[in-house]
């Protein structure tokens, strides 16, 4: 009995010692060899880490007139996990928000879901009435337009208040700014209480973005705008009112337009601010800084009489060329009056690749660098590539294509004594100093030409304005 009693109890010693090590080596696997996994899921369960922005800030005009401002929407939402009444809530959202319905349907378990975000007057009204205890309200943040003409340049923004194109696009982290980083230690049952909370990281408020554009000129613009394209049955039209000394552009339209507070069924046409991102042939536009590039290298006079051989039709060099109408021998000034393509042609084959030089000085071929999304560089054809014909076509704005803000920008040197500016959108831009491209002389002759192709005698006699010096030089051309 004593061996048998002995042998019970050296059995249970060693089962006791097996049990025993078997706890130890799980106890050295969870606490030593995955110490690292089981603390950081520990972590998931007990802290949370919680993201909050400051209010996005606002766009102004240059006279601190908001463009951009912060204004709160109506959201609808359920606790799908919480429904008390799910067969009111099903009849009530599939007659009145099918889409929320199928969401709901397809995550009946999810903690959170909404109805609709910005809801209107009659949404709101609509669910007020339905008393369904289920359905909750939460304010959020949405951007608001004032001055809907100038939607073009601000942009706007996604749902969740980020920037879809714009200004608002371009400038999102400042208008942003940084988030703050909150850690909330919590119950990992429950989930509501907080035993601590704790800033990571404290976060830096938007900065507001003061444009140089004037709100009221800008609504005038576009006014005027559409008035035009619509009058003379135009698909797309542009403008720019820009200040010829400090390159501030004062009002920048684009047609269509559209209504930056109204931009569910937005089509990505309508955001385009054609000014700046597309580019193209401007034709006979051109033909004035062939002109300017020939006086300043002395190679032409105002006064000089040129053979534009009294044809709509005629051959320069074995080319073909077109014109609007016959002249015969005629003054220098006169082509331009009258936007004459073999005149300025035979003037440009004296220039031969300077030609090219004056255009890339104008800055044709390069982005003006606007702070603005999309801006096209535009394109002149290098010597190295000419043809033939390439000089004859260079010199009435063919084999090169430029935005109107390129245009503005050289057309401001005639307003401007020959300084070449930089064009600037933001007030705080940073301010380049104009550069003198061309000589005063050269400038004042081109200034008189000018002034003649918009009398009543020049191409341009529908821009005269009574009681204001008008300058300015009509254009046409093939786009197809």
């Amino acid at each position: 009995m004593e061996s048998t009693h002995k042998a019970r109890t050296t059995l249970i010693f060693f089962l006791f010692c097996f049990l025993f090590g078997i706890g130890v080596i799980n106890l050295y696997t969870l606490q030593i060899k995955q110490h690292t996994f089981f603390s950081d899921l520990g972590n998931q369960q007990y802290y949370v880490t919680q993201t909050s922005y400051s209010p996005r800030a606002s766009i102004l005009d240059r006279n601190g007139t908001p463009l951009a401002l912060n204004k709160e929407s109506l959201s609808a939402f359920i606790l799908p996990r919480m429904i008390k009444e799910k067969t009111a809530l099903n009849r009530f959202l599939k007659k009145h928000f099918p889409e929320a319905h199928n969401r709901f349907i397809k995550k009946p378990n999810a903690q959170f879901a909404y109805i609709k975000r910005k809801l209107s007057t009659h949404e709101k009204k609509l669910i007020e009435q339905s008393n369904n205890k289920d359905i909750h309200f939460l304010n959020e943040p949405n951007r608001f337009y004032p001055i809907e003409a100038a939607g073009i340049l601000t942009g706007i923004t996604n749902i969740d208040n980020k920037g879809l194109f714009g200004i608002e696009l371009q400038l999102n982290q400042q208008l942003t700014g940084e988030p703050t980083t909150t850690v909330l230690e919590k119950d990992a049952r429950s989930g509501n209480f907080y035993f601590s909370k704790q800033k990571e990281t404290k976060g830096i408020d938007g900065e507001s973005i003061k444009l140089t554009i004037d709100g009221n000129l800008q609504f005038l613009v576009q006014e005027e705008l559409t008035e035009a394209a619509q009058r003379f049955q135009s698909t797309q039209g542009a403008a720019i009112v820009m200040d010829p000394e400090t390159g501030d552009i004062l009002a920048m339209a684009s047609y269509p337009g559209f209504n930056p507070n109204e931009h569910t069924l937005l089509s990505q046409e309508a955001t385009k601010n054609t000014a700046i991102t597309e580019s193209y042939e401007f034709g006979s536009v051109i033909k004035t800084f062939c002109a300017l590039a020939a006086l300043e290298e002395g190679l032409v006079t105002p006064d000089e009489e040129i053979d534009c051989l009294n044809t709509k039709t005629a051959s320069v060099d074995g080319r073909k060329i077109n014109n609007w109408e016959a002249l015969g021998t005629v003054t220098f000034t006169d082509i331009i009056k009258r936007s004459n393509n073999i005149g300025i042609a035979k003037i440009a084959k004296r220039l031969d690749t300077k030609l090219y030089d004056h255009y890339k000085r104008l800055g044709f071929g390069t982005k003006t660098g606007v702070p603005f999304p999309g801006e096209q560089s535009g394109f002149v054809m290098p010597p190295e590539r000419w043809s033939k014909q390439s000089i004859i076509s260079l010199s009435y704005g063919y084999e090169m294509t430029n935005t109107l803000l390129q245009l503005t920008r050289a057309f401001s040197v005639f307003a401007n004594d020959g300084y070449l500016v930089t064009p600037r959108l933001l007030v705080n831009q940073e301010t380049i100093p104009p550069q003198k491209i061309y000589s005063s002389d050269s400038i004042a002759t081109m200034r008189s030409i000018l002034e003649e192709a918009t009398s009543k005698q020049g191409t341009g006699k529908y821009a005269a304005v009574h009681g204001y010096t008008t300058m300015g030089k009509t254009s046409t051309t093939n786009l197809l």
